[in-house]
């Protein structure tokens, strides 16, 4: 399963996707988390102090090591660097499945432990640092994750989840098509619904599932508030919770004793996801990765790597769980 978290800023967008990690991972559910935001909060959001956090290898820096592993015997690209973000699979590429070992997860990937015993797997983008000023943009480091997701094979039982960047920013790139499930976490005001609604144009023509998560909600007037600007696309509502406050504060208590209310949202989003399942549709995926990969090649991948990079779709491949992977040499 494929699960993105997006929201306006402050919108409590990492809260809630460390919240469902940690949910999951109770459950002894396999998850794999990225921070994919500009504002790498969520190592913090999971537990880890900040030196814990910053020694994890950001997948934006370890990027030649990823194509390299991802391109596998590959005919069609000729090498590493002739990938882009949205160079998809073929026949020869490599996979990435999230039961099994790769130097992807290897290198890149900690384990973050939680009470009982539970874990999750969790990854980075890596920070906007003082040498990116002025000659790149964080797309260039959520290209990473891009490229894995147009690599990953997933199960039902086994979650994919991504914190986003905050706004309609995920737009400058095909990955918002890459979900099984788009949560979209909304306070209940006007500028806190006003990125659904440039979400749900955008989206619209894709298939995109999205469900809105409200989140701050402390009373009858901002549910109705939620209910009258989102409709039917609002799946449930959280409000204060004192054991996020405590964790915030650095304060680790036991996941059990999260609100009841709060615990049951978690269920719904679970609930929502798992019926996102059986919607797969691994030939539309592909298209959409296709589709994205030729207007990129067009608009500035051909120019950039000198290659026609439309030569590296292969028309009869198509990313499904049984799709076959070469093993490592």
């Amino acid at each position: 399963m494929k699960i993105a978290f997006v929201g306006k800023g402050g919108s409590g967008k990492t809260t809630l996707s460390s919240l469902f990690i940690r949910y999951l991972a109770a459950q002894r559910i396999p998850v794999t988390a990225v921070d994919a935001d500009i504002n790498q909060h969520l190592g913090a959001a999971l537990g880890l102090d900040d030196d814990e956090a910053a020694a994890i290898p950001p997948l934006g820096g370890r990027l030649p090591l990823i194509k390299d592993y991802l391109r596998g015997d590959n005919p069609r690209i000729a090498s590493a660097e002739a990938m882009i973000k949205t160079t998809p699979p073929g026949s020869g590429s490599r996979l990435l499945r999230l039961d099994e070992e790769n130097p992807v997860f290897a290198t890149c990937a900690r384990a973050v432990p939680f009470d009982g015993g539970a874990a999750a797997r969790l990854l980075v983008t890596g920070p906007f640092t003082e040498d990116d000023l002025g000659v790149a943009c964080y797309h260039s480091k959520t290209g990473a994750v891009e490229l894995c997701l147009n690599h990953l094979v997933d199960g039902r039982e086994e979650y994919f989840l991504v914190d986003m960047t905050a706004g309609s920013d995920s737009f400058a790139s095909g990955m918002f098509t890459r979900f099984d499930m788009t949560f979209l976490v909304a306070e209940p005001t006007r500028k806190g619904v006003s990125v659904y609604r440039q979400y749900r144009e955008y989206a619209r023509d894709f298939g995109v599932a999205l469900r809105v998560v409200g989140n701050k909600v402390q009373g009858p007037e901002d549910l109705d508030f939620l209910r009258e600007e989102v409709g039917e696309d609002l799946l449930v509502t959280l409000g204060h919770s004192d054991w996020v406050r405590a964790l915030e504060r650095g304060r680790q208590r036991p996941f059990a004793g999260l609100e009841p209310a709060n615990a049951a949202a978690l269920r719904t989003l679970h609930e929502a996801a798992d019926a996102a399942y059986a919607r797969r549709d691994w030939e539309r995926y592909t298209r959409q990765m296709v589709h994205f990969h030729l207007k990129n090649a067009t608009s500035w991948g051909n120019d950039r790597t000198g290659t026609d990079l439309a030569a590296q779709v292969d028309p009869g491949f198509v990313l499904r769980e049984a799709a076959a992977s070469p093993q490592p040499a």
